[in-house]
């Protein structure tokens, strides 16, 4: 028997059994006070998970996903008049780009050579030296390569020349390191769903608190408003339906990450166990795509042996069960990724490659 299946993409992750029997709890109406306080109390948890936060920070929560949470948080915060840098090297930071489009806001999209190097810093500090932007924008965890990407020298690129980061945050909130005031953080984006070990369905934005008193929102959507949001959720409440079963896992989750000695133990959990993949696949001759210092505690990208199709290998683990992730754009075909979020053992590990081998043995077999 092959028991529960594991889930090793980014996202959602394998339930623990305590958030799992969270769902177990009464049913709840959304304009009811008990879901009020539910709320309330998850806020304030989500702005200790870094305590650095705690005082400055409030969270503004949402239904939607981790992308729902940049939207938002781009709509709400980049003026309409103002111009934002995006420094981009993957999927998220050009869907970051996208979503300025739509909502014709003006920006400019700083690109890497290619997704397989980290941000452009050279291209970052001449460009805010030469002035003219309101904000910038960039991704903590670039997962289309696994690249935990140098937020520390933007930030400091950017509090040099006083001008605030939004960050994609939404792979990397509670699985990475966050320096809020040495980043010039404005804002960061984040999700349930990731590495807060909680359900799909509930986003949020982590704002700072003088944002919603020193100006108006510069929204352009009425649903992912955040200054409507934190206007309201000041009760308890939102100006819109919220998920409250997830919020319920989402409150679990919270108190099971506080329980295990928050975000430093969780961080050295993954990068055990990244690195327990990652020393298992050395040994079958699988190269990573870029280089291992790189990588981010939570995802490592390797490429494919020759003769081993990402289809065959996902078949097989799948029905193994394991669930990896394909590479994304011009990696498709070239490369699988593997998470460690979520409820794992050492055990799930050893077997897991013990499971890859076989599937190479096979490919090459044939």
């Amino acid at each position: 028997m092959k028991g529960t299946t594991k889930l090793l993409n980014p996202g959602p992750v394998t339930l623990t059994d305590r958030v799992r029997k969270a769902f177990d709890a009464e049913d709840v109406c959304h304009r009811e006070q008990e879901f009020a306080d539910l709320v309330k109390r998850v806020m304030g948890k989500l702005a200790r998970v870094y305590p650095e936060s705690d005082s400055a920070y409030v969270p503004v929560l949402l239904t939607g996903s981790g992308t729902a949470a940049v939207e938002a948080m781009l709509g709400s915060l980049t003026p309409r008049d103002g111009k934002t840098l995006v420094v981009s090297n993957g999927v998220y930071g050009e869907r970051a780009a996208a979503i300025l489009e739509a909502q014709g806001k003006a920006f400019t999209m700083l690109k890497s050579a290619s997704w397989l190097d980290g941000i452009d810093l050279a291209g970052a500090e001449a460009a805010l030296a030469a002035g003219g932007y309101t904000h910038v924008f960039t991704v903590h965890h670039e997962t289309t390569t696994g690249r935990l990407n140098e937020v520390g020298k933007l930030g400091a690129l950017c509090k040099k020349h006083g001008v605030p980061m939004l960050l994609d945050a939404v792979s990397s909130f509670a699985g990475e390191d966050l320096r809020f005031a040495d980043w010039n953080l404005e804002a960061c984006a984040a999700t349930a769903n990731k590495c807060l070990h909680g359900v799909p369905g509930v986003a949020f934005a982590l704002v700072k608190k003088d944002v919603f008193s020193s100006r108006k929102s510069a929204a352009t959507s009425v649903y992912l408003d955040l200054f409507k949001y934190e206007k309201e959720q000041r009760t308890g409440f939102s100006p819109f339906t919220q998920a409250t079963h997830v919020m319920v896992a989402l409150d679990e989750a919270l108190s099971e990450l506080a329980d295990m000695g928050g975000v430093p133990a969780r961080v050295e959990r993954y990068r055990g166990y990244s690195q327990r993949v990652l020393s298992g696949l050395a040994k079958l001759g699988v190269e990573t795509l870029i280089p291992r210092a790189d990588y981010s505690s939570t995802l490592t990208s390797y490429r494919l042996p020759e003769g081993v199709t990402y289809e065959r290998l996902h078949d097989d683990l799948k029905r193994d069960g394991f669930v990896i992730y394909a590479g994304q754009g011009d990696f498709r075909g070239s490369i699988f990724r593997i998470a460690v979020m979520g409820d794992l053992a050492p055990s799930d590990i050893d077997r897991l490659l013990g499971c890859i081998g076989q599937s190479f043995d096979r490919a090459r077999r044939v």
